[in-house]
């Protein structure tokens, strides 16, 4: 589960739901997956410190990035929100696979 927070590019990302994305690992630090569209940049900071738990979005790729060890400070990362419950299920997963992101009321 994804507590998402209060910002444009997370709603940006809300507008697009349901989605299913494929994801892959990057760096052993974080599963990526390609949106089908930019997200708003809209009020955003110009980077934020990934850690693990972090639901974020990379504006420089436009692509998603869910981060399940730390990783420091990234230009042009956007966090969407938090992995609330699973984030160790996500880091033991291998290969590729698909996530269906829904809202939920």
């Amino acid at each position: 589960m994804v507590k998402v927070y209060d910002n444009p590019t997370s709603k940006d990302f809300l507008s697009l739901l349901p989605m299913t994305l494929t994801f892959e690992d990057y760096a052993g630090t974080e599963k990526i997956s390609n949106l089908p569209k930019k997200l708003t940049k809209e009020d955003a900071p110009s980077g934020c410190d990934a850690s693990v738990g972090n639901f974020t979005y990379y504006s420089p790729w436009g692509n998603l990035a869910i981060f399940y060890r730390d990783f420091g400070f990234a230009n042009g990362l956007i966090k969407l929100g938090k992995i609330e419950s699973g984030i160790e299920k996500l880091a033991s997963m291998k290969g590729n696979f698909t996530v269906t992101f829904e809202k939920m009321d």
